[in-house]
């Protein structure tokens, strides 16, 4: 029987380089000649020229399909030496164009398994154009696949978005940059887009100068009476053990009776203690001074004295009049809205909030009052017409930690419930962080896009091994391999799992992220008076 023009054509390009030995489902086993491996290494297409490692791809046919497998792990034969047996993971089928023999319409999955005995052809570049090229779906660019120098990995935005991603890697990989990449990305295919990042460290601010809205402690202007009753407690209830439960109830009463004096509480049949309904401060503490003088109380005066002490204190602190301030009773709840989330976006889509100049022990309630604004106010417009909002949390562990005791359990428990229900209601969550082995359990098997630079960690490496899907397990090995600015990506956004090395970045688009060059700065010396003298004045004036 002749042989089909197509497979002459493929055969005559690229020669076949082993078989496939065992069919297991996902995970299968091929034999691949150790000669023929050694004859593609000079080839001078980079894609065939690393055939036969571990994370490069090898193809199969199989009809008029071509099955592509990924290569994890390759041991050399016991009964030849001059054969590999190696493991692959079956990412995805093409069709075979009649005439070049060329992969087509590539998909992910497999329908069909190939049997034991069918041939194993190296991939070239070509046929990585097929695989990762972009469909007609909304996506960005962001790098080259590896080990191509032109074929562009891209990941699809409505998939990426509308089931959360993370974005992992070990510090000094790159991760404020890929960040920065990915968000500037989105923004420019979405300049109408709605996306809140909390920075805690203030290094994305250098980064969205032109095309985003930057808020800081001196800017921010978060009304206190926002917080609901949970993040009340968290700020206001300093007391453990029973004394915290009473102080707990003491408040919730007060702070009743205070919002119920505001005249948007007339006429509420449904007033409760979680109404974002503006009150006074001095009203608050003037209703918990009038029911610590009942003699009908159910305790001591020492609860009341505890919470009135803890209020003025706050009031009387400047580092808190970004959000205690007595300017912040009005009723802008509309206005810091619009502004926050971007409604409108005005060519700004993104609004990073530095939370670094603001106090360590209130930083995670306002990203708490933050986090449920995005959740509540997306629940309570379900039938407007839609406007999803992306959330970007930098330094996530710190946010949702493993431990469900201590402080800070508000944050965790609204984030967590993004994480869960937030893409019924068109909340979409960002998560990124140096440690993933810190994040609560379940959160980041929640993302359905991971993309990891570089984890040195064990146990890291662990964690997102168990979060990532079957087919992907050869490219996690590659992990603490990878090179900075290089990273995996697998899940929805991708088309199949895909290692890339990513873009640079313009300088004026980057993080303030830079490390420290000592051999150069330790050559400079001068003006050190001034400098001291500049930096204890902002100190004690806690002005940046």
């Amino acid at each position: 029987m002749a042989e089909a023009p197509a497979q002459r054509t493929e055969s005559a390009a690229l020669e076949e380089i082993g078989f496939v030995f065992q069919i297991a489902g996902s995970s299968s086993q091929i034999l691949i000649d150790l000669k023929a491996i050694d004859a593609l290494a000079e080839h001078p297409d980079p894609c065939v020229a690393m055939t036969g490692q571990v994370g490069s791809q090898v193809k199969m046919r199989l009809g008029h399909m071509w099955i592509i497998a990924s290569i994890r792990s390759m041991v050399l034969d016991r009964r030849d030496a001059s054969r590999v047996v190696a493991d692959i993971d079956f990412l995805g089928e093409g069709n075979e164009d009649f005439g070049t023999g060329a992969i087509v319409n590539f998909r992910r999955g497999v329908t069909r398994y190939p049997t034991p005995g069918t041939e194993i052809f190296p991939v070239s570049s070509v046929d990585m154009d097929q695989i990762y090229a972009a469909t007609e779906r909304a996506h960005v660019q962001i790098g080259t696949v590896y080990p191509t120098t032109h074929t562009r990995a891209a990941l699809y935005i409505d998939p990426l978005l509308g089931k959360h991603f993370a974005l992992l890697g070990s510090t000094g990989t790159g991760k404020s940059t890929s960040a920065a990449l990915i968000l500037h990305k989105i923004c420019e295919q979405s300049p109408k887009g709605h996306i809140v990042m909390i920075d805690p460290h203030g290094e994305y601010s250098a980064a969205f100068t032109h095309n985003g809205a930057l808020y800081d402690a001196s800017n921010l202007a978060l009304p206190y009476w926002l917080m609901n009753f949970e993040e009340h407690c968290e700020v206001f209830v300093t007391s453990t053990g029973d004394d915290h439960a009473r102080d707990c109830e003491i408040l919730a009463k007060c702070l009743l009776a205070a919002r119920a004096k505001n005249r948007a509480a007339e006429g509420m049949a449904r007033l409760t203690v979680d109404s974002p309904i503006p009150y006074l401060l001095s009203d608050l503490t003037t209703i918990i001074s009038n029911e610590m003088g009942k003699l009908d109380k159910g305790t001591n005066s020492l609860p009341f004295m505890r919470l009135k002490g803890r209020i003025d204190e706050i009031k009387s602190d400047p580092r808190y009049s970004f959000m205690f301030s007595g300017m912040l009773v009005a009723d802008t709840m509309q206005d810091f809205i619009a502004k926050l989330f971007r409604m409108p976006a005005d060519g700004k889509p993104i609004s990073i909030v530095d939370t670094s100049a603001m106090p360590s022990e209130i930083t995670s309630v306002v990203v708490s009052v933050l986090s449920r604004l995005i959740f509540d106010y997306a629940i309570w417009a379900r039938n407007e017409p839609k406007r999803p909002i992306l959330l970007v949390c930098e330094e996530a562990h710190r946010y949702i930690p493993n431990s469900t005791t201590g402080a800070g359990q508000s944050v965790r428990k609204i984030l967590e419930r993004i994480a869960k229900e937030g893409r019924k209601y068109g909340v979409s969550l960002g998560l990124i962080t140096q440690r993933p082995s810190d994040l609560a359990e379940g959160v980041l098997s929640q993302c359905g896009t991971i993309i990891s630079l570089r984890l040195n960690n064990d146990r890291d490496q662990a964690f997102v091994r168990a979060a990532m899907p079957e087919g992907a397990r050869g490219f996690l090995d590659s992990i603490p391999a990878l090179r900075n600015r290089e990273c995996i990506i697998c899940g929805e956004g991708v088309a199949i799992p895909i290692r890339v090395a990513l873009d640079d970045l313009e300088e004026r688009k980057r993080p303030a992220s830079a490390d420290p060059s000592f051999s150069d700065l330790w050559k400079q010396c001068g003006g050190e008076e001034d400098i001291l003298g500049r930096t204890i004045n902002r100190w004690r004036n806690q002005g940046r």
